[in-house]
């Protein structure tokens, strides 16, 4: 192997890393953009059976059955907002934001009452807060109202986007199967297409799944906050309920805004007999409901629904946390359901791979 040979190979390494950087640079820079591809796909599967039964049972033109799916799940959307605007009113209420005089009368009885209780168990509640650098913390306050209005912006431009790339996934459902193929080899395009198609049953049965375990929380939720007579039930248990798509993270910040809520809902009570006790059966009916999902509707969904045992789910979960975060928690199933599809298509003799899909 001569010298030219040598530099030729270098270049050509060089190339292909400098190649490889700049795609990953130019993916990074259009990241939102690949997140509302991402969306509009997961919409798509969601809305497919809908679409199929217009289509099929009721004789629906294509583009008028995405039409009516588009226009069902907007108006879905708008009711989910609707339904918050009496929860932020009520709360308003409750904390008298509107009323400065009230409002300072319910935040030092309340105040009162906890550090009396705290008291009684030997903890300093005044000393602690001593430590807490308020001033600090409002001057945060403009650089948060930057970021709400920063946040809406993006969201509008993000719901359009996502809206408008959503109505041809839907319109035309092999769109993204036809993108995707013209960067396969001829050799493996039969096998790739085949595999896209168990991937996309696969994952619409997922997703359907998902909203089925959020329905299930969301009526043991209600059925918990109406038993304790907490203001505005239906709403915050949805809240509570949606956040569980977030795997095992989600629970948690469910618990604490449904605890807040529940004791806001009570301000003006007395602190120690109604509203710590409240609140505490509350949690308790909550820890219930999650104790249900978590071993009862949630692994008879994901094993059904994606073919793979609840231990399996539940490593892959965690393994998607730890090297990705939160979002590593929601895409790792998915992600995964796919993966295990595509080797079964091409690895299907290998012995790892014939174990992991022996029920796809």
């Amino acid at each position: 192997m001569n010298a030219k040979t040598i530099s030729i190979g270098i270049l050509r390494a060089l190339a292909i890393l400098a190649g490889l950087a700049m795609l990953c640079y130019f993916l990074f820079k259009i990241q939102s953009v690949i997140l509302y591809i991402i969306i509009a796909g997961i919409l798509s599967l969601i809305s497919r059976p809908l679409i199929l039964f217009l289509r099929k049972k009721l004789k629906f033109p294509n583009t008028i059955a995405v039409i009516f799916t588009m226009i069902v799940m907007l108006g879905f959307l708008s009711g989910l907002l609707i339904m918050f605007v009496p929860l932020i009113a009520e709360q308003g209420k409750s904390l008298s934001l509107l009323e400065v005089d009230k409002l300072q009368i319910n935040v030092q009885e309340i105040f009162k009452q906890i550090t009396a209780y705290f008291s009684s168990k030997g903890i300093d509640v005044l000393g602690e807060l001593k430590n807490v650098d308020f001033i600090a913390q409002f001057k945060e306050i403009p650089n948060l109202l930057n970021a709400v209005l920063g946040a809406v912006g993006s969201l509008s431009v993000g719901l359009f986007s996502v809206l408008f790339i959503s109505f041809f996934f839907m319109k035309d459902s092999h769109l993204l199967k036809n993108g995707m193929l013209t960067i396969i080899p001829d050799k493996t395009e039969e096998r790739f297409s085949k595999s896209l198609e168990t991937i996309k049953d696969l994952l619409s049965r997922y997703f359907i799944g998902l909203l089925t375990q959020i329905t299930i929380l969301f009526v043991l939720y209600t059925i918990i906050l109406l038993i304790f007579g907490i203001d505005n039930a239906v709403v915050i248990a949805f809240l509570c309920a949606l956040l569980n798509l977030i795997p095992y993270v989600g629970p948690m910040i469910g618990a604490v805004i449904m605890f807040i809520l529940s004791m806001t809902s009570n301000i003006g009570q007395d602190f120690q007999a109604e509203i710590l006790p409240t609140s505490i059966y509350v949690m308790i009916g909550y820890l219930i409901a999650q104790l249900i999902d978590n071993f009862g509707s949630q692994p008879l969904i994901f094993s059904k629904t994606t073919k793979s045992h609840p231990l399996e789910i539940f490593l892959i979960i965690i393994i998607g946390g730890l090297l990705f975060g939160i979002m590593g928690m929601i895409t790792a199933v998915p992600l995964y359901t796919a993966l295990k599809v595509i080797l079964k298509e091409f690895l299907a003799d290998n012995k790892i791979v014939k174990s992991l899909t022996k029920d796809l």
